[in-house]
Order: structure tokens, then C-alpha cells, then sequence
């Protein structure tokens, strides 16, 4: 067993390292996108037709509660995607990984577009549940920072010249935001809010009927992949645009060109 240990640690520093590659990374991603945008396409289409024409009304909300299908996933993924983003800036900070930078600059607009679909979706569900579109919630109000920090992570990274400056500083923004990811989550049960609590918890069984819940995890796990989707091409852009004069991707237009 002992002597399994370098071996196994040999090839997770392999695997990191590899994944940091800009060429393979790119060459890999190629092969992924075309599975994960069709299992997303089907996921979301199947949830889509399940919770708008199938799932049942609501008995006090009735069928306005089924903006859940969209404003859930949506929120979930702008959550996921701040973790994603802040722990994108960390490696790029301590191992200094250019395509770790990268990732935190593909990553924020995308989240900021989810975080910005959250915050309609919710108002639009507010006004016939609250009787008002807007309140200054504190599950609203730290949405509403959140969508703010990814604004300001995308202004920090492109205020530089220095392309390098501007990765570092929207690191550190990007992980000193994380203070406000346990608020988000906290905040219905630290203050009395009008937001209802979480219908999905980990620690605890769902509050939401099963005929509702289905459609509404197949939801969630589409976004999920359409975020991975996105995420990719944004990605792939940024290794467009920064190994623009790499003799690897040179290369590999030439090759494309030839077939």
C-alpha cells in the first residue's frame, strides 16, 4: 500500500497538471460539448414539458408557481458558479495556472446573466405572491450583491492593461466575495424574510410534492450542463483569443483546414 502512494500522487499531479493545459484542455473540450449540449437540451426540454403541462397546480400559488422550474436552477447555478469562479482565482493565484485565470474570467458573465435571471424570475413570482415586485429582502438584497460582484469581477479583470494585474485583482475579489455565498444560503433563517425557505435541502427530506420535485431535479441537473456548455465555449474563447499566436494552435488550424 505504502508503495502505491507516490504512484497515486504522481497521477493526480499528472491529471492537474493536464487539465491546466491550454492545448489539450481545448482538444478535449471539442469532444465534450457536442454529449453535454444534447443530454442538456434533452434534460431541459423533458423538465420544461413535465412541470409546465403535467405537474399539478399549486394548491395556494396555482400555476404561477411554475416560474420554480426556471427561477430555481437559475439560482442554484449562480451560486455554483460564484464557487466555481472563486476557486478558479485560487489556483490561479497559488499555482499561478494561466487557464485557471481564464476560467474566472469565462466564468463571471455567465454567472452574472444566471444571478440577473434569478432576480427577474423572482420578482416576476413576487408580485402574485408578495403583491410587489420588489423588496428589499435579505435573500434579494444578497442576490442583488451577488449579481454586483460579478459585475465587479468583470470590471477588475479588463481594467488593466496588464492582462495578469487584472486576473490577480479579480481573484481576490472574486474570493473575498465569498463571504456573501453563507448569507445568501442563511439569510431566511438568521431574518425574518418574506422569501420562503429552501424546498431542497441536503440535510433534511424536500418540502415539495414528488409530482412537482421530479420535473424540477431533471431541471436543475439540465441547467446544470447547459452552465458546463456555456462555460466551455467561453473558455474555449479565452484560449482563442490569449494562444491566438501559439504554434500549437496554428497547428491545429492547419490540420482543420486540411480535412
Amino acid at each position: 500500500m505504502l508503495d502505491n502512494k507516490p504512484n497515486v500522487l504522481s497521477t493526480l499531479k499528472i491529471w492537474f497538471h493536464r487539465w491546466g493545459s491550454p492545448p489539450w484542455f481545448y482538444q478535449m473540450s471539442n469532444k465534450l460539448l457536442p454529449w453535454l449540449a444534447v443530454v442538456a437540451a434533452a434534460l431541459i426540454t423533458t423538465g420544461v414539458a413535465w412541470g409546465l403541462a403535467f405537474a399539478p397546480e399549486d394548491t395556494r400559488q396555482g400555476n404561477s408557481f411554475r416560474i420554480i422550474y426556471l427561477h430555481v436552477p437559475v439560482s442554484f447555478l449562480a451560486l455554483a458558479g460564484y464557487y466555481l469562479m472563486a476557486l478558479a482565482g485560487c489556483i490561479g493565484l497559488i499555482w499561478r495556472m494561466k487557464l485557471a485565470f481564464w476560467a474566472l474570467r469565462a466564468a463571471a458573465p455567465i454567472g452574472a446573466a444566471f444571478t440577473f435571471l434569478a432576480l427577474v424570475t423572482g420578482s416576476i413570482w413576487g408580485k402574485p405572491t408578495w403583491g410587489t415586485w420588489w423588496e428589499w429582502d435579505a435573500r434579494i438584497t444578497s442576490m442583488l450583491i451577488l449579481f454586483f460582484l460579478y459585475i465587479g469581477v468583470m470590471a477588475l479583470a479588463n481594467a488593466y492593461q496588464n492582462r495578469d494585474s487584472g486576473n490577480r485583482a479579480a481573484s481576490i475579489l472574486a474570493i473575498v466575495g465569498m463571504v456573501n455565498i453563507p448569507i445568501i444560503y442563511k439569510s431566511v433563517d438568521w431574518w425574518n424574510t418574506l422569501h420562503q425557505g429552501a424546498s431542497l435541502k441536503l440535510t433534511s427530506a424536500p418540502t415539495i410534492h414528488g409530482s412537482m420535485l421530479y420535473p424540477l431535479l431533471i431541471m436543475i441537473a439540465g441547467f446544470y450542463l447547459l452552465y458546463a456548455v456555456l462555460l466551455l465555449l467561453n473558455l474555449r474563447c479565452e484560449i482563442l483569443t490569449n494562444e491566438r499566436n501559439s504554434r500549437w494552435l496554428h497547428d491545429l488550424l492547419r490540420q482543420k483546414n486540411q480535412e
